[in-house]
Parts: C-alpha cells; structure tokens; sequence
C-alpha cells in the first residue's frame, strides 16, 4: 500500500527522542516477590460462538507480566503489568466471559477490520463500481460493521521462540462479507517480549481490490480503575483531522497549535478537555484522528505516549500507521459492567488505535487504504510498558 501526498504535511522533530530517557522499562525492575521464569503460553477453554470453539491464551513472560488473548475476536481480555512499586494490575477494559463478549458493543480489545473507524454514509466506490456498507454508527459505517473481524472466531495458534511467547491468529474474509469487495486473508500475531513489550503484526493478501485498515480497540487505564482524566497524554502529532457532527473527517487536516488538541507535550487528558470548543463537542471530548509527523514508510515511531503519575505506569505506543485515533471513553455511561463486576464510568479509559485515516475510501487527499491484489498489507504496532524512576 502506498502513501498519498496529503496537503498539508507536517515534517519529524526530535521531540520524542527523549522518551526514553524518561521512564525505566519495567522488565529491569526488581520486583519484590516476583521469582525468575520463562515465558510460557497456556491455553483454556472458552465457550463457543458461531458453532466453533473458543480459546483463551494467557502469554507470560520472565518478568511476570501476562496478557490474555482469546481468538474470538482477537480480543486482548487482561494485560496485567507492574506499577512503580512492583505491584501488578489488569490495565484493559473487559470481561470475563464469552457471553459478555459476544454481545459488546463497545469493541473492547478486539481486532478491528476490515476498515477501522468511519466510512461515510456506509458507501465508498471503487473501479467505477458503488459498494454499500451497514451503517451502525448513525448515517455511518463504523469498524467493519456489527458482524466485523471483532465478531469472528479467528484460526489459533500458540508459539514460543527466542524468549519470547505468541498468538498467531488467521482469517478468511470472503468476498462481499460487511458489504466489502474481494477475498481477504489476514493474519494477526501477537508476541510478547522480556522487556514487557506487546506486539502486534497485521498481513492480508486480497483478490480483489478493497479497502483495508486494521488496528486493535484496546481501552487503557494504566491506574487500573477510576478516572483517566489525570493521565497525562503526549501524541506525537502536529495535526489532527477536524470532523462533522457525525464524526467523519470534512477532509482538512488542522493543525493543534494553539487549540485544545495540541499534545505535542504531555498534559493531563483533563485538563482541556472540557473546553469550549465545537470539535470537542461533535465528540463529547476526544474521539479524533491525530496525524502522525511524518516518516518513512514501515519505520516504526513512537505514536503516544500515557502516564498515569500516582502509579508510576507508562504505555508507549509505537507504529507504522500513519496516524491515531485518540477516543477517551466519552461514550461509557456506567451501564456496563465488567471484570470483576467493574462498572466502567465516564471516560474511565482511553483507546489509541493507530491506523489509516477514517473515510479515507471516500477523501482522495488522504493517505490511500486500497490494497490490491499484487500487494501486501502490512502494518505493525507495539505496546510498550514501563515505569516513572
């Protein structure tokens, strides 16, 4: 796939050449009562849903921290990482059954495709030809649809290698399946490695020309429960793309200097975002797409960046999108309850989907998200934990 010149285009900085500076990965702590293991994968039964067998996959690594993943979806359902004092938490949104998962409609942890975020009015056209889409999200098609990747039991399978422990999950999305054109093979692999880094690699290989632009819907709260308007944010973005009432992009791409989406340097996510501001109200807060400064196509850069001070966590997000939806959990009503009978709150959680810009079938001056069948898709993001000295 390759990248269209946008008009308005913003060059790379150095300003997150430092991150690293600032935090201390997890993995080198030394962690009180935490004895030395090796990475492992077990696998449990889940449930069923649409007739096929369910798993869930717990990776672990040497230092502890585990992730759970089951193939319904390709849902991450717990990632359990350090605080600053060594004590462990689940920092994702979820539940802790199937039953839950297959009626959310929140699309909390899972993977997301065939097109992450809006497409306008659920139509776009390709080849001369018109395809139209379901529209769940009002006059909108939003993440592939009601019955999208989120809602399939995906193909599994376990691995471990070079210390580090994995999920690899396959697809078939057969041509006219959400509306979309072409047969779509697509493979997510999860891995997890001893410096507490989560990754995920997306491939898809079509016969047809379609649309394609796949990312992870994980919801974040690095506290593990409560608030997350004292995280502090920092997007690696000088530029975000304004949207209508419905939320779909108007095409400009905006710069934040001066407005309350500028988080080239952390703030707390609170802190502006209750401002009088006519974007900010289209969303009921920050559901956007952030464009990423500009960089090589493939090369991974750091995306986001998430504190929450009184735990001492940090998530870096790195990819080679190029861009971001920053959501913060505006739509959370406390009608849903999760894990460990959690209620989940008003903005009790962000979610940071690297991905293609939304709409981009329907906005020529975007970066292109037709994949086609000589090519293929392929797309990267990692999941970086640490702690604060």
């Amino acid at each position: 796939m390759k990248h269209l010149t946008v008009k308005e285009k913003f060059h790379a900085s150095s300003f997150y050449s430092s991150l690293t500076g600032a935090v201390v990965v997890a993995g080198i702590l030394s962690l009180a009562g935490c004895s030395a293991q090796s990475a492992s994968v077990d696998q449990a039964e889940f449930g069923t849903a649409n007739g096929k067998d369910v798993y869930l996959y717990t990776l672990t690594n040497a230092k502890g921290m585990r992730v759970k993943i089951t193939n319904y979806g390709g849902i991450i359902t717990s990632i359990d990482v350090p605080d600053k004092n060594g004590k462990f938490d689940d920092v994702v949104l979820g539940y802790g059954n199937l039953k839950d998962y297959t009626a959310d409609t929140n699309f909390f942890g899972a993977l997301i495709g065939r097109y992450g975020n809006r497409i306008a009015d659920g139509k776009f056209s390709l080849n001369d030809e018109e395809y139209t889409l379901e529209t769940n999200d009002g006059p909108n098609h939003l993440h592939g649809g009601s019955e999208g990747f989120h809602k399939q039991v995906w193909q599994s399978e376990s691995f471990t290698k070079d210390g580090t422990t994995g999920l690899k999950l396959t697809l078939n999305s057969e041509d006219g399946a959400g509306g979309y054109p072409g047969n779509l093979k697509v493979s997510a692999v999860y891995e997890l490695n001893n410096e507490n880094e989560l990754s995920l690699r997306f491939t898809a290989k079509t016969d047809q020309a379609t649309p394609v632009n796949l990312t992870n819907h994980s919801y974040f709260n690095l506290a593990g429960g409560g608030s997350i308007l004292d995280h502090e944010l920092m997007l690696n973005a000088e530029g975000f793309t304004p949207v209508n009432e419905t939320l779909i992009p108007t095409g400009e791409v905006r710069p934040v200097k001066g407005t309350p989406f500028d988080f080239t340097q952390a703030k707390p996510i609170g802190r502006d975002i209750d401002a009088d501001n006519q974007q900010l109200k289209f969303g009921k807060g920050y559901d956007h797409n952030f464009v990423l400064k500009d960089h090589p196509q493939g090369e991974m850069v750091v995306t986001a960046r998430v504190t929450d001070p009184a735990s001492g966590r940090v998530l870096e997000i790195l990819t080679d999108n190029p861009a971001v939806q920053f959501y913060s959990g505006n739509f959370l009503d406390g009608t849903t309850t999760g894990k460990n009978d959690q209620v989940y709150q008003y903005r009790s959680a962000i979610a940071l989907e690297p991905q293609f810009y939304p709409d981009s079938p329907n906005q020529p001056d975007f970066p292109s998200t037709i994949l086609q069948p000589e090519d293929t898709y392929s797309s990267k993001i990692v999941y970086r934990f640490s702690t604060t000295e």
